[in-house]
């Protein structure tokens, strides 16, 4: 008890230091900075995510091959029939490994809705489970509000393989296949809004690949998003992303990683050719003039050579990542001022399977192991800040933040260690933003020290802390 007082009265200091920091940095603003609008700093905030993708060919006993399911129609929608189907359980393995937030593939690629659509007749009104009256985004974003989850929704328009959309293009040439077209874009506006306006309050709208061009092939849904949903992320259509795709499903960004960037992030608006882009993906641009900051994205059935956005059979114990893998796509991630969003799969009974719910729960106590309890802590605006630890602390990991409504300040730093007497440089890095993680060698000393190289005006740092983690 004594032990937690303690901490509970530092955490209450640097609490009150962090908020003394912002004062004084919102008094000393750099204009000339790119900052997160509100609903960007709840994806900072977040840090951790889910996705669970749903569709019907989970039911077909089959390994999922995007490239067939893309182009060809389920035969029978009637084996989607999930006798177990508990959301809840979803939700309390999701929030056991820390996740913030949680989304729902509305619809996939097959075009077939998870809710009560009363524009897309290829829904669950159409088969026999639950008598047609099932509503899974219904569920879903019940039992994210029961357990302090925020929801989001996933809306795959891309493809449609019932109505021979591929590539946003309707099947077909002619006036029959432009009509078609025009049909689909109405179509699908008319389910952005059904979801946009049922549900309450969502944390992020995510159209998967993309909702193309409105003035070209793709539906107009932007506006139906800020009308409805003004406080939800955006993500993505050629002119607008509320955040990008870091470049890789590995779960981890490159370092640096920036959250600013050259234009409102799409791929039609990259003008120095691919490889350029993608570097930007994986990168940022510190000089940006776009606040879009960076998704770290994996499915936790990764392990072993697979890489499963939906439950496949057979893979039950083979797929799941093991702990060490997840730690380290964490610190590559979540450490490298990313968000880190990790696909589950819901199984045809409708659970997430045993062995995945055990290793997020592995997976969260891990996190808390590691990083709850710092062994000292504090934040400021100045160029160095000093941790004074006492004689003979071992130390392996420092955690820095800053305050990013007030834009990333910090170009470059060092952390020092005292070391019989004198400060040795024991790491050295550029870009921080919302948080950067890393181990170092550990060191014994009786001293730390944030050393901010290179600025934006002066820094403005909430968490400077360091910790040593036991293997």
């Amino acid at each position: 008890m004594k032990e937690r007082s303690i901490f509970s009265r530092i955490k209450q200091t640097c609490i009150l230091l962090a908020l003394l920091t912002t004062t004084i940095c919102q008094a000393q603003n750099v204009s000339n900075l790119p900052v997160p609008a509100p609903h960007q700093l709840k994806w900072h905030e977040a840090e951790l995510g889910v996705v669970f993708h749903y569709d019907l060919h989970v039911f077909d006993g089959q390994i999922y091959g995007q490239g067939n399911n893309r182009i060809n129609p389920v035969e029978d929608y009637n084996i989607f029939n999930p006798t177990q189907l508990n959301t809840d359980q979803w939700i309390e393995a999701a929030k056991a490994a820390g996740a913030k937030f949680a989304i729902l593939t509305a619809t996939h690629e097959t075009g077939f809705g998870l809710w009560q659509s009363d524009v897309n007749p290829y829904c669950l009104k159409a088969v026999k489970w639950r008598d047609g009256k099932g509503d899974i985004v219904r569920d879903f974003v019940n039992s994210c509000r029961k357990y302090g989850i925020q929801p989001g929704i996933y809306i795959g328009i891309r493809w449609n393989s019932l109505l021979g959309i591929h590539n946003f293009k309707a099947e077909g040439e002619g006036e029959f296949a432009r009509n078609r077209q025009t049909w689909y874009r109405h179509l699908c506006e008319k389910m952005v809004t059904e979801l946009c306006t049922r549900y309450g309050e969502l944390f992020m709208i995510w159209f998967d690949g993309g909702a193309d061009d409105p003035k070209g092939m793709g539906p107009d849904v932007e506006p139906i998003v800020n009308k409805y949903q003004p406080n939800c992320l955006f993500y993505h259509n050629v002119s607008r992303a509320d955040l990008r795709w870091g470049g890789s499903e590995s779960g981890t960004v490159g370092y640096p990683c920036w959250s600013t960037f050259p234009y409102p992030y799409s791929h039609s608006n990259a003008t120095d050719g691919v490889q350029d882009h993608n570097k930007l993906l994986a990168h940022g641009d510190p000089e940006g003039k776009y606040w879009v900051p960076a998704m770290a994205d994996t499915p936790l059935r990764g392990y072993n050579g697979r890489h499963e956005w939906f439950w496949e059979p057979g893979d039950d114990d083979k797929a799941v990542y093991p702990l060490s893998n997840l730690m380290d796509m964490y610190e590559k991630s979540v450490g490298r001022n990313a968000t880190l969003i990790v696909g589950l799969t819901p199984n045809p009974e409708g659970l997430i399977p045993q062995q995945d719910v055990k290793r997020l729960q592995e997976w969260g106590q891990e996190i808390n192991r590691r990083f709850k309890k710092p062994l000292a802590q504090t934040s400021g605006s100045k160029k160095a800040l000093t941790l004074k630890t006492g004689k003979g602390t071992q130390a392996n990991y420092y955690i820095i933040q800053e305050d990013i409504t007030q834009g990333e300040r910090i170009r470059a730093y060092r952390v020092e260690a005292r070391l019989n007497g004198k400060w040795s440089a024991i790491a050295r890095g550029t870009s921080v933003g919302h948080k950067r993680i890393e181990s170092f060698p550990a060191v014994e000393a009786d001293a730390f020290r944030l050393v901010i190289e290179k600025s934006e005006g002066n820094p403005c740092i909430t968490n400077f802390s360091i910790y040593h983690v036991e293997p």
